[in-house]
């Protein structure tokens, strides 16, 4: 397989690959720089992105404003002229302070999910910024194209699809995951191709097709362009390598789990998740509730004595490494991963 470089307006990828966005702590500067330096996109989470700041938790808005800046300058240096953008969940709270944040600061691209990014556009409307919503069913792109041609007349820039093997939080019901076994979902990726030519018909310019979810190897990398893709987006593969900003013993919990260990999970965000099973995880389907040491308000829609554990922490302590007491979001094909890599190697398996 040859990996052609794919142009998205003013930007050219030199390898079409896009490295997922993995919050909280897991896709900052290191990993986001050192893929946009081998030809690929970096992308680097905006979830509670400033944890790590002093006054995280007395402002953690203005903490993690201030760390997107520092992230993506840090990434620059690393990229060397490279690609390098934010994934910001549409679930977040401030959403909007922070796809401004991102557009202000001159990153080159936003991808947005959890829930569907309608007003996006009009956020962005006054910079350069490239803007990709991340959709999973053809209903979902019918329904956000449709939008934003009739009130912003404009379409994405690119447009990532989320398969249903993707790991942390999924666009899918619990039924449809039980659903879309691959076969069913080819059938639906080929749908989604359909509904995005005809708005690059009405609009008479292409919308670059990025397509991930349980891409680990070079033979789903083929599958994926062989179905339309412009490019693919992975993220599980690129958490065990050197350069990933997360600690080792989270990389080893990768490294170390088996089939049977990876199972879907119900986020206090409201969507479906994929992550590997561990103590954690063991209380929560115990019922056991584990309270938030305090609110930090992360999501819009998130009642903090209701819920089961407070994702911010969970994923939190995930990123230090204290992963009994964490959430270990990971893809599906997670157990495939045996040693740690480097981002070099891991793009030229892909792409060849």
């Amino acid at each position: 397989m040859e990996a052609r470089p794919l142009r998205i307006g003013d930007i050219t990828l030199r390898k079409p690959v896009f490295q997922g966005g993995m919050g909280i702590g897991i896709s900052l500067s290191g990993l986001a720089g050192a893929v946009a330096r081998e030809g690929g996109a970096g992308t680097i989470s905006a979830a509670q992105i400033g944890f790590m700041e002093e006054d995280f938790d007395e402002n953690p808005l203005k903490a993690n404003l201030r760390a997107m800046k520092k992230e993506l300058e840090k990434a620059r240096k690393l990229a060397q002229g490279g690609t390098v953008g934010f994934n910001i969940m549409v679930a977040m709270n401030h959403y909007e302070a922070y796809v401004k944040r991102a557009a202000e600061i001159g990153a080159d691209f936003i991808v947005s999910g959890a829930g569907l990014p309608v007003d996006l556009p009009e956020l962005v409307k006054s910079y350069s910024i490239k803007i990709a919503p991340i959709v999973s069913t053809e209903k979902s792109v019918h329904v956000l194209l449709r939008y934003w041609a009739k009130k912003f007349n404009r379409i994405p820039d690119f447009l990532v699809i989320e398969g249903p093997k993707a790991g942390g939080h999924l666009g899918f019901t619990r039924e449809q995951l039980e659903k879309f076994h691959p076969t069913i979902y080819r059938a639906e990726v080929g749908k989604i191709m359909e509904k995005v030519r005809e708005f690059e018909e009405q609009f008479a310019r292409k919308i670059p097709v990025v397509l991930g979810g349980g891409i680990s190897g070079r033979g789903q990398s083929e599958e994926a362009f062989s179905m339309g893709a412009d490019a693919i987006q992975v993220a599980s593969r690129f958490v065990t390598t050197e350069e990933c900003d997360a600690a080792q013993a989270y990389k080893q919990t990768y490294i170390a789990a088996g089939k049977e260990d990876i199972v879907l999970v119900k986020s206090p965000v409201g969507m479906p998740g994929r992550a590997i099973r561990n103590s954690f995880l063991e209380r929560v389907e115990r019922g056991e509730r584990i309270p938030p040491s305090r609110c930090r308000g992360c999501l819009k829609k998130c009642k903090p004595m209701e819920i089961p554990y407070c994702i911010t922490e969970a994923l939190i302590h995930a990123a230090k490494g204290e992963v009994d007491d964490a959430l270990l979001f990971c893809g599906a094909d997670a157990h495939k991963i045996h040693k740690v890599e480097t981002v070099k190697s891991v793009i030229e398996e892909l792409m060849g």
